[in-house]
């Protein structure tokens, strides 16, 4: 072996060596947990119910970032760019597997630049309708949607938003037509309906409840996979024959590719006790979100599900020509 080669294969084994002792010490010091969202959301709300419960499991203190901007794009590339030991991580949502195709030339490959630490938890949404529209059941709704001459008018967050995806595959599912009408957010979208000057929008289950209750609002099925605790009466919408619209809005901890598996692991065992925490646990129950089974909350779990999520979402932003603003 030559000098060159042998200094090669040197550096080689001291940075492996290197990189395995740093993953047994982790953590030493502070982690940063970007938020790409600013505080506020449902998001940064996730992620102050977790912090507390993170940092005792991993003995290290957890600093929130929020980093807001395009959709979460831009605190998504800050961890995508950061140094893969752990220290940076993200808590991202179903606007980061739309974003990939919603944005033209992003700065970052989600299934490249990331991998998932685990799955955290789901909530549920519903396709809700003003009070003085006609349709009582889902049945009559689809044939109210499509009666000629008829064009719904359906409010959203925002383009590219849960409320705006859910509402256009929701529309394309049941071949009908319809207006989507964007908002500066959910809450003024929520309060058009309300007003009634929208037909329909897609809504956080735990959001609309107490409208719902109070006769303000009608809902006509649940957007997830189960039942909604707050309105046990409300079918799925897979319940009721449209399987491709049994979506949940889910949240998933993320890592700069890369990343040490020792530290993963770490990190998802560290996740794992957080999320078996009752007081976790509570806070997530009292606002209409599930958490995932055990045996679902593997790394590998969450990678595969981001990459089966960006596929969803880009077939359906391409199909109906959806671009970011």
């Amino acid at each position: 072996m030559n000098h060159a080669s042998a200094l090669a294969s040197f550096v080689v084994a001291a940075w492996a060596l290197g990189g395995a002792a740093s993953a047994q010490t982790f953590p030493n010091r502070p982690i940063t947990l970007v938020v790409p969202f600013a505080a506020g959301g449902a998001t940064d709300a996730i992620a102050r119910v977790l912090v507390d419960s993170l940092s005792q499991n991993l003995g290290q203190q957890i600093v929130i970032e929020t980093v807001g901007g395009a959709g979460g794009m831009i605190g998504s590339a800050r961890v995508a760019r950061a140094a893969p030991d752990g220290y940076t991580i993200l808590l991202h949502q179903v606007g980061l597997a739309a974003g990939m195709t919603l944005y033209p030339n992003p700065s970052f490959d989600a299934e490249k630049d990331l991998t998932g630490i685990g799955l955290v938890n789901t909530s549920a949404s519903t396709v809700t309708g003003r009070k003085t529209l006609p349709p009582n059941t889902m049945e009559e709704l689809v044939t109210w949607m499509k009666e000629p001459g008829q064009n719904t008018k359906v409010a959203h967050a925002g383009v590219g938003a849960f409320g705006h995806l859910c509402g256009v595959l929701f529309v394309q599912e049941l071949g009908a037509k319809a207006d989507q009408i964007p908002y500066r957010g959910g809450g003024p979208a929520l309060n058009d309906l309300v007003a009634g000057h929208a037909d329909l929008s897609c809504l956080s289950a735990a959001v609309v409840e107490p409208q719902v209750k109070g006769g303000n609002l009608k809902v006509y099925g649940i957007v997830g996979k189960r039942r909604f605790a707050g309105l046990p009466g409300v079918p799925t919408l897979g319940e009721a024959g449209y399987k491709n619209l049994d979506l949940d809005f889910w949240h998933i901890l993320f890592a700069p590719a890369g990343t040490p598996r020792p530290v993963i692991d770490r990190l998802n065992a560290a996740l794992r006790q957080s999320l078996a925490d009752a007081r976790v646990k509570e806070a997530f129950e009292k606002n209409g979100m599930d958490l995932y089974p055990p045996d679902q909350e593997s790394p590998e779990i969450a990678t595969a599900m981001l990459k089966s999520e960006i596929a969803r979402w880009g077939d359906v932003i391409r199909a109906n020509k959806i671009t970011a603003q």
